[in-house]
């Protein structure tokens, strides 16, 4: 039918119905926003794709970006967050666009994954936009640039390529997003993990002003950024490993095999600075590289949803066995990542001095990784509406809790998705509530539609909206709470 062929700037695209009805969804899989990165094209600027003719199918998933399998997750099941992993093709710079069948001019959101930077893509089963289409909104996934190609500090490339990738797909989205349906000028960006970091740092992006109207940071911090001394360190190391010189010109002859194979060695470096705790905890080796953070401002005057989950650090102890096994001396070694440890170990046993080192050790990293950072960007932006994720999934036989991931599936309203289900599945064995799932996403929509999720920006008297799903219902906190710890 002619809805299923659109026509954007450099060619028509073929897509699919994936609901029947007369008001159903269309869905366009693997569309361009900009040329294959090859070669030394890995480490340059994203640059507009060639024009094609005729019409192409866009009927079937594309190629994802180089990436590590990312499976240490011990007891959980973490494949439908990651994806199916890297999928061989150089064309991966694309785009997923799920469109109501009668869309016009209607609310755009565009979704950044997450991943540590190494992993993820528009492939995870999570990311399906049926639910969004469904309520009336155009969804937009992308891809970008992961691990050495998108986020190695190299002298000849410029920095963050990842980021600009995500840049330059806001600009496909504000050219070619009308032919969907959608309203170029009601665009909301929204990430989850590293990819709500990134939206943090596209706040604080010159070239990125005017792409969107508003934007919401799912578990990101605008404090996650290295300092070029510390990607530095990253740098050396992996021309190190890879025999190579540390610059672009050296690193456009080493084939992605090998970038990919590069990445778990990087594991381990210790990246403080006299100055600097290393934001991202030794979780990864790559990241943002910037001379200020996000938090640290000028942000875009745009409408900003942001918030934690109660229990963040659970996922990277639970699924391995070190919420229960943790020590006195692993709560004192986690906390030393962030800097000065012992004040922060004090701080956080003060709050919780009837807790366990397991539950220690995970609000330290829950804060130091998401909590700390998701306070100062809201603070920097003046008027962020703020909330808590607080369902306790009693996946891992019921250790995950608020981990950092569970509120994705409410989100996106994924909640009978079978892989997230079960023993090993992220929302575990038991029946998730429907209704946080309706209310969740119904928030993020309206958030789209109006800049208003149903609750007012938190102020110094006012604190923070929770979802909880112990009732269905909401509640607003009249306490500031610590987000993400």
């Amino acid at each position: 039918m002619s809805d299923l062929i659109v026509t954007t700037t450099t060619g028509a695209v073929r897509g699919a119905v994936t609901d029947h009805t007369d008001s159903g969804t269309r869905r366009f899989l693997a569309v361009p926003y900009a040329a294959p990165p090859r070669g030394a094209g890995r480490f340059a600027p994203p640059r507009p794709h060639e024009p094609w003719t005729g019409v192409r199918d866009a009927l079937a998933p594309g190629p994802s970006a180089p990436q590590p399998r990312r499976d240490a997750f011990g007891a959980l099941d973490m494949a439908p967050y990651f994806g199916p992993g890297w999928i061989r093709g150089d064309d991966h710079l694309t785009v997923n666009v799920w469109a109501p069948r009668a869309a016009d001019r209607s609310p755009v959101m565009v979704f950044v994954h997450g991943g540590g930077y190494v992993a993820g893509s528009t492939g995870a089963a999570l990311y399906d936009g049926a639910a969004f289409a469904r309520d009336g909104v155009v969804l937009v996934t992308l891809n970008y640039r992961l691990g050495v190609a998108g986020f190695l500090d190299l002298p000849g490339a410029p920095a963050n390529r990842g980021l600009l990738d995500v840049v330059a797909a806001l600009r496909w989205v504000r050219g070619n997003i009308v032919a969907f349906g959608g309203d170029p000028g009601n665009v909301t960006l929204f990430g989850q993990s590293a990819g709500a970091t990134i939206v943090g740092a596209v706040l604080a992006t010159p070239a990125a002003a005017g792409l969107f109207r508003r934007a919401i940071v799912q578990s990101g911090s605008g404090l996650g950024a290295f300092s070029p001394e510390q990607a530095g360190r990253v740098t050396r190391a992996a021309a190190e490993k890879l025999g190579v010189a540390p610059t672009a010109a050296a690193f456009a002859d080493v084939p992605d095999e090998r970038l990919v194979e590069v990445v778990p060695e990087l594991g381990g470096l210790d990246l403080r600075t006299a100055d600097r705790s290393d934001p991202l905890m030794g979780l990864s080796p790559f990241g943002l590289v910037l001379e200020r953070q996000p938090a640290d401002g000028p942000l875009a005057d745009v409408d900003l949803l942001i918030g934690t989950n109660a229990e963040e650090g659970n996922l990277y102890l639970a699924p391995q066995g070190r919420l229960t096994n943790s020590t006195e001396r692993d709560v004192h070694a986690t906390a030393a990542a962030h800097g000065d440890g012992e004040t922060f170990v004090a701080a956080h046993r003060a709050r919780r001095p009837d807790a366990g080192h397991g539950e220690v050790r995970s609000a330290i990293l829950g804060d130091a990784l998401f909590g700390a950072g998701t306070r100062r960007l809201a603070d920097a932006h003046g008027r962020a509406h703020v909330y808590e994720f607080g369902w306790r999934s009693p996946a891992v036989d019921g250790l995950l809790g608020a981990a950092h991931t569970v509120e994705l599936p409410f989100v996106f309203d994924r909640l009978g998705l079978p892989s997230l289900r079960g023993r090993r599945g992220l929302l575990g064995p038991a029946e998730p509530p429907a209704s946080l799932a309706e209310e969740m996403h119904a928030a993020w929509i309206a958030f789209a539609r109006t800049g208003d999720p149903g609750w007012p920006p938190s102020t110094g008297e006012r604190g923070m909206h929770r979802f909880d799903g112990e009732s269905g219902e909401s509640g607003e906190s009249g306490e500031s709470g610590e987000s993400g710890s």
